[in-house]
């Protein structure tokens, strides 16, 4: 029996539809999704605006982390794909897709230049012009508040390690909140903890704090440095059910969650050891999110864990704050499963993570369209038949499947992708998932972290150079997929 667990200015614009697209239109014949089923794309702000020091915007730290310390060597989000000024053009190509929800974050340097204090009404106000473009085009915005750019000033006094932190993330949220929250209806606070605090945190933490040994693979980080994040995983679960709470006191009649990054884990063997190693770093990557966003506690073998190492910072009323500010739907990002082994040797709480042993790799894992559907069900099945979104789902394969040719992007290893995982979803629908969305990450290729821009995920080529934008073979695809409510398999 398989064991199956959880890891859970002007210009010119210029835009090309390939003409020798292998597109077809067709009925829909195997699979058709449910009457209102809403499809999407997703984007952040750091990876497509840019304009990073325009109109009053202040520094985050993505900003310090391209631009000073080279993490991307030597690229950055400074220019992006430029939507910050191409929005129009760029909502009018999702609106030619047929696009009818586009999930995009907002910069929080944009609205708090410093992260608290004075507010800056120009980047307010992009964002209304952005929102109100959108409801123009027919299409629905669904916006993350928190999507990784914490402000840099913010950053200087501590960051998500000083619980302050929760503060000054409510009074932003508050902010946005008033400001656009009569004309948006889909909000979601917070983008994949266990990527940002627990991957992403430790491995700058170890390249920046001389005190601590260099990680050289965010698949090895060692469990005491894991432990330490917890502290900031907490401000922002903390943070999260507060904004939450400011939300439905200002009477907004909209939906409000939160997006964590899935993946189910499985065992290498069906041995007591390597079941074990499997439930523990579900609870790392998984559980210590699912169960206080879904139940409104942490589990208690991964908060154990975490108190033999280091503090919490849980404080009194804490957990009740939590418990009675729960969301509407939770958003879950999924692009790989995670495969372990027991072993002694690794730091890692005695868990090795195994290598992606694909003939073709993905960018971002194994591909496995089945764990989309073993994490959906055990979440129903698990967590109270939560109302669900995916809210990112995609992949890159590099030049073999991105390359451009007179003029025309063949993805077909993206095609395949994506149709196998809406299959799976479309599945799990069928098992009783309230599963009610579903957007593509991403619309448009664009900055990819660490990555820079060599990683490409769009369904649209972006060339980096000129702002071209060319509809990949994918692009085609899932209009059709969109227009059809379903494809055929």
């Amino acid at each position: 029996m398989k064991t199956i667990l959880l890891l859970g200015a002007s210009f010119f614009l210029t835009i090309s539809l390939c003409s020798c697209s292998n597109n077809k239109e067709s009925k829909v014949q195997d699979i058709t999704f449910p009457q209102g089923f809403v499809w999407g794309t997703a984007t952040s702000a750091y990876q497509v605006e840019g304009a990073y020091q325009e109109d009053g915007k202040g520094a985050s730290v993505w900003d310090t982390y391209t631009n000073q310390y080279k993490l991307a060597g030597g690229e950055t989000g400074n220019v992006a794909i430029d939507q910050y000024h191409r929005y129009k053009q760029d909502v009018a190509l999702l609106k030619d897709m047929g696009i009818q929800s586009y999930r995009f974050s907002i910069a929080w340097t944009r609205i708090l230049p410093e992260g608290t204090g004075k507010v800056n009404q120009a980047g307010i106000d992009y964002y209304l012009r952005l929102v109100d473009e959108l409801l123009k085009a027919g299409i629905e915005p669904a916006i993350t508040l928190y999507h990784w750019d914490l402000p840099q000033a913010l950053a200087d006094r501590g960051g998500w390690r000083n619980r302050e932190s929760v503060k000054w993330f409510t009074d932003y949220a508050e902010i946005v909140f008033k400001a656009i929250g009569d004309r948006v209806k889909t909000w979601i606070t917070f983008n994949e903890p266990f990527i940002d605090r627990m991957m992403i945190g430790s491995f700058l933490r170890s390249r920046l704090d001389p005190t601590i040994e260099p990680i050289s693979n965010p698949f090895a980080i060692p469990g005491a440095l894991i432990a330490q994040q917890a502290i900031e995983t907490h401000h922002w679960i903390l943070a999260h059910a507060k904004a939450i709470k400011i939300y439905r006191s200002l009477g907004l009649s909209g939906k409000i969650g939160m997006t964590l990054s899935i993946s189910p884990v499985y065992p290498e063997t069906d041995s007591e050891a390597d079941r074990n190693a499997a439930r523990v770093e579900d609870g790392l990557h998984n559980r210590w999110f699912l169960h206080p966003v879904l139940k409104g506690a942490y589990p208690e073998d991964i908060r154990a864990l975490y108190l033999k190492h280091t503090g919490i910072g849980i404080q009194e009323g804490d957990m009740e704050v939590i418990k009675k500010n729960r969301v509407d739907f939770l958003g879950v990002n999924y692009y790989s499963p995670t495969r372990v082994k027991a072993n002694s040797d690794s730091k890692r709480f005695g868990i090795e993570i195994l290598p992606n042993s694909d003939e073709r790799p993905a960018f971002n894992g194994e591909v496995y369209p089945e764990g989309l559907y073993d994490l959906l069900v055990r979440i129903d099945t698990e967590y109270d038949h939560p109302v669900i979104y995916i809210t990112e789902n995609g992949a890159g394969f590099g030049s073999e499947d991105d390359s451009l040719v007179d003029g025309c992007v063949h993805d077909m290893l993206r095609q395949d992708y994506l149709k196998r995982h809406f299959a799976e979803a479309h599945r799990a629908i069928q098992a009783g998932v309230k599963l009610q969305r579903y957007y593509v990450w991403s619309c448009f290729d664009n900055f990819e972290w660490v990555f820079g821009y060599k990683n490409r995920f769009g369904l649209i080529h972006v060339n980096f150079e000129n702002q071209e934008r060319i509809w990949k073979d994918s692009a085609f695809d899932f209009q059709s997929c969109i227009k059809n409510n379903g494809f055929d398999q």
